[in-house]
């Protein structure tokens, strides 16, 4: 079986099973924050392509006196956190995934900024499609730094096969159970890259 084969088949069969979360957590959202629900960023893909993410939004839009967005750990209230934790903002990606822009298994998709900033080495993540998970979500997730991540990330293309996507799908079940590595070890959501500095 290919892996888009697979993809498709796995995103058919996962949005129908959690169409009743996906109504109870944008209800939650709606009720407890408001609009929108779904939060949808630019990332780069397979090759650099620029493509919207989708997630249930887990901040509030929150301002401070000169109209600029609080910081994030003041935005990320109870409900965003438990949405967070338990990884149900990341459910909506099973439709970029259904769409043919991401994959079940391989880099998470980060920022466009990040771009400029990577190695050669580091940019090889983008030779494949990204993914909902991967095989640094299931090394460390936020708890790693970030050449660590993309360490395991450019591992994953160099040693990819459909049983390692197997494995990872497991493992990144057993995380989600767990709750574990959602948050970096000094920031309520990771730092942003700044670039190598031993490249």
């Amino acid at each position: 079986m290919t892996k888009r084969v697979f993809d498709v088949l796995l995103s058919l069969f996962l949005i129908v099973l959690f169409s009743p979360i996906y109504i109870m957590v944008s209800l939650l959202i709606l009720v407890k924050m408001g609009n929108p629900i779904l939060f949808r960023q630019k990332r780069p893909g397979l090759n650099e392509y620029i493509f919207g993410i989708y997630k249930f939004r887990t901040m509030t839009n929150t301002k401070d006196q000169n109209g600029e967005l609080l910081p994030d750990e003041q935005r990320l209230l109870g409900v965003g956190k438990f949405i967070r934790s338990t990884s149900l903002d990341e459910l909506p990606q099973i439709f970029n995934v259904l769409k043919g822009e991401m994959s079940f298994v391989g880099p998470r998709p980060l920022l466009i900024e990040y771009l400029p900033l990577y190695s050669k080495k580091q940019r090889l993540r983008h030779s494949v499609k990204p993914g909902i998970t991967g095989w640094a979500q299931v090394n460390g997730r936020n708890a790693i730094s970030w050449e660590k991540k993309f360490e395991y990330d450019v591992w994953y293309v160099e040693n990819y096969s459909f049983m390692l996507d197997i494995k990872i799908l497991w493992l990144t079940f057993l995380k989600v159970v767990k709750r574990s590595d959602v948050s970096s070890n000094s920031s309520v959501t990771m730092e942003k890259f700044k670039g190598s500095k031993n490249v």
